[in-house]
């Protein structure tokens, strides 16, 4: 009779499982090293995320993957779409990698923590200082009235030189002996 209904071998499927498990109980050799990274460090250049603010391109099928739209990351040679995911590209784990990083950060020790904290007091007292001599109201209300002075005499100087464009405009458009039969020669100057 024809059935057509799978049949198992037992027997064979026994074999592979003791090779499997057999396997499984030799410790494996690794012929991967692993490769030693450099501890996380603060990057030593600011990143550009105003150059391409505002701006408009044309992005065609054709061009590099540089220049197409968004931030270009040259290290991983990816684009990024906008200035949040940027960040969050440069500063994750893949990027890391690829700059020869791991994730793990230096771990401080107790001279280098009273040091910053030494060093971050002196800058607020110093930031506290400079902010007392800077509060002199007197000197910045005599200040704001000089500067008010300055923009003030700025617009009427301006006013003057439209008005003297604006009669040398009109002067130039009147037939003078027409004017003056009129009697407008005297006016205005």
């Amino acid at each position: 009779m024809t059935t057509y209904r799978k049949t198992w071998d037992k027997d064979e499927y026994a074999k592979k499982a003791k090779e499997r498990l057999a396997a499984e109980d030799e410790p494996e050799i690794v012929s991967e090293r692993k490769v030693k990274r450099e501890l996380l460090r603060p990057r030593d250049h600011k990143v550009d995320l105003d150059s391409k603010l505002g701006k408009t391109m044309v992005v065609t099928k054709d061009s590099p993957s540089a220049m197409q739209g968004g931030y270009y990351c040259k290290v991983c040679d990816c684009v990024v779409k906008d200035s949040i995911n940027y960040l969050d590209h440069i500063n994750g784990k893949k990027h890391q990698r690829n700059l020869g990083m791991s994730m793990k950060v230096e771990r401080s020790t107790l001279d280098q923590v009273r040091a910053r904290f030494e060093r971050n007091k002196r800058k607020r007292e110093e930031e506290e200082r400079n902010k007392a001599e800077d509060y002199d109201l007197e000197a910045r209300a005599q200040e704001r009235q000089e500067e008010e002075e300055r923009q003030k005499a700025l617009k009427r100087q301006r006013k003057k030189d439209r008005k003297r464009a604006a009669n040398e405009a009109a002067d130039d458009d009147v037939d003078p002996e027409l004017a003056a039969v009129m009697g407008f020669g005297g006016f205005g100057k």
